[in-house]
């Protein structure tokens, strides 16, 4: 019963941790890295599309991302989606493909960029806390229903806060990580 808890918790805690490697992905720390656009959708003949869907994406170098899309009659539809995405980014646009610089970040936007991730990750920790508390009471309430023994219960709180505390590390040190990038100059 408790092992069923811990599974779930397991579970849960996982896919809490994907989600914030991605989140943390789609930050832009100065150098090009493709999962920026991930989330850009481009108006394709009506209906919002994937920007990797249009477009073959590149990296040539750290500082500049390709974009040549399938069909060039949407250079501009994908140029339109870049510039609204809100990434400061403005593409060039020579005809054939789209060219998008990556700005070097100023001392301050670095910051500012730290900051954010610092709250991401207490964001983050606050909900595991939240599935580690909703864990707890699922314990506590298979031993009021009288399924577990009191000695099972303290086994499941102690193995809940190892759960946890695995998780919590593992986002600290994915957002570590991702500080430091953006810290580099």
């Amino acid at each position: 019963m408790v092992k069923n808890v811990l599974v779930e918790l397991e579970k849960r805690m996982k896919v809490s941790v994907e989600h914030f490697r991605k989140d943390l992905s789609k930050l832009r720390t100065g150098r090009a890295n493709l999962s920026i656009f991930e989330d850009i959708k481009v108006d394709y003949y009506g209906s919002l599309t994937p920007i990797n869907q249009v477009a073959t994406l590149g990296v040539p170098d750290p500082t500049l991302i390709t974009v040549q899309p399938w069909d060039p009659s949407t250079l501009d539809a994908i140029d339109k989606a870049i510039r609204n995405a809100d990434l400061g980014l403005n593409p060039v646009n020579d005809g054939k493909m789209l060219k998008v610089p990556i700005p070097p970040m100023d001392e301050e936007r670095r910051q500012e960029m730290a900051k954010h991730i610092k709250k991401l990750l207490e964001d983050e920790k606050t909900a595991l806390r939240i599935m580690r508390r909703e864990s707890k009471e699922a314990i506590e309430k298979l031993e009021e229903d009288d399924e577990i023994t009191e000695d099972d219960k303290f086994w499941g709180f102690d193995k809940l806060q190892e759960v946890t505390d695995e998780y919590t590390k593992r986002i600290e040190e994915l957002a570590d990580a991702k500080e430091k990038e953006v810290l580099e100059v």
